[in-house]
């Protein structure tokens, strides 16, 4: 069973700009107040944007690529409201929201499923999320992670594979991601799931919940927004974690949130993803960290073996950036980021390989925890 996964899907300000039904340019930054910088700010890095640009453009060479590998569930996170109403979340620095006519940006690539459990799906209030949920559902597209209640929050999504299998979705985020406080779901309140930490009692709920759901031949991903945006190391509170769940049935942890793609690590043989990264967003051109080459963008594509939740093996296709649009790297850059993720991932017994195909692949190294 193969999946895709990938980084932040971010499908507002700039990028919503482009797209054929931009919705109001106008922003609440402390620095840009037109959205239309941001499109500048990227011509200026790799030249003119055509506009409108139809809606499959900021997935470029992402999608030739998933009819290639024809994955069995498409899973991303959309850090995005997709609505043209609700007011600005107060004392945010930014805000994001798509048009709803432009939501054919988002089916282009098919996603089976949306985590909404980050710290931008009610940029715009509860209006906002009440929108993006009755948008995506509209076109068919599931969600996990946030909802009318906590309840709903909770409930995982659930994609139905070729021989009865299933691929089972739960999504949620953290404070430290920077979902405020007030956004959690409450037994009457709309919001996220958001944890309340990442302590081994909160592992221990996540794992009753998997329980419950799980049956055999079932793939469990726990997608989860957390942590910083910038950095490379993964604490010992987030290892432990991820290893709870692992231990208590989840097979794949899915981590965002960050800029960049964080460590790998292939634990008990289940994947873990500790952040993928941004994929699609209006960065471009904005100085800043170029240590960290968050212009390279990749799809994560599992092949998990159902019967056991082990990793049988896991494709990469890094991208980059231009033009608001992904394309595939060249070697230098292939070359560069495979020899980063090598890396940062062998502290966890994960080693990074290119293979002929221009793609980089995850493996087990030295003596893993098993």
């Amino acid at each position: 069973m193969m999946l895709f996964l990938c980084g932040d899907v971010m499908t507002g300000r700039g990028v919503d700009q482009i797209l054929p039904h931009p919705g109001d340019r106008a922003l609440w930054e402390g620095y840009v107040r037109d959205a239309h910088e941001y499109v500048a700010l990227a011509e200026s890095a790799h030249g003119p944007i055509p506009r409108p640009v139809p809606p499959s453009w900021p997935w470029g060479d992402t999608l030739p690529r998933l009819e290639q590998f024809r994955p069995d569930a498409r899973i991303i996170n959309l850090e995005t409201s997709v609505t043209d109403r609700g007011v600005p979340a107060p004392g945010k620095g930014i805000h994001y929201r798509m048009h709803p006519a432009n939501i054919a940006c988002l089916t282009a690539a098919r996603p089976s499923v949306v985590s909404l459990a980050n710290n931008h799906v009610l940029d715009f209030g509860t209006q906002g999320l009440a929108d993006t949920l009755d948008g995506l559902s509209a076109v068919g597209i599931q969600t996990a992670g946030a909802g009318p209640d906590a309840s709903s929050a909770q409930q995982p999504a659930v994609v139905p594979v070729d021989g009865g299998r299933r691929v089972v979705v739960f999504a949620a985020g953290t404070r430290d991601s920077g979902i405020p406080s007030g956004w959690a779901a409450t037994g009457d309140r709309a919001g996220v799931r958001l944890l309340p930490d990442l302590s081994s009692r909160t592992a221990a709920e996540v794992g009753a919940q998997v329980q419950r759901v799980k049956r055999r031949g079932d793939v469990v991903v726990f997608t989860v927004h957390w942590r910083p945006n910038w950095g490379y190391h993964v604490d010992d509170e987030q290892v432990r974690f991820a290893h709870d769940l692992v231990e208590r049935g989840v097979d794949v942890v899915h981590g965002h949130s960050s800029h960049h793609p964080r460590p790998i690590e292939i634990y008990h043989g289940k994947l873990i993803l500790y952040g993928c990264g941004d994929f699609i967003d209006d960065y471009e051109g904005i100085g800043g960290h170029e240590q960290y080459r968050s212009d390279l963008h990749v799809m994560y594509l599992p092949s998990i073996d159902p019967d056991s939740g082990r990793l049988a093996r896991l494709t990469m296709i890094p991208l980059q950036a231009q033009r608001m649009r992904l394309r595939a790297t060249t070697g230098p850059d292939t070359t560069w980021l495979g020899s980063l993720l090598d890396r940062i991932s062998r502290p966890f017994h994960t080693r990074i390989d290119r293979t002929d195909q221009h793609t980089l692949e995850a493996v087990p190294d030295g003596n893993p925890p098993e």
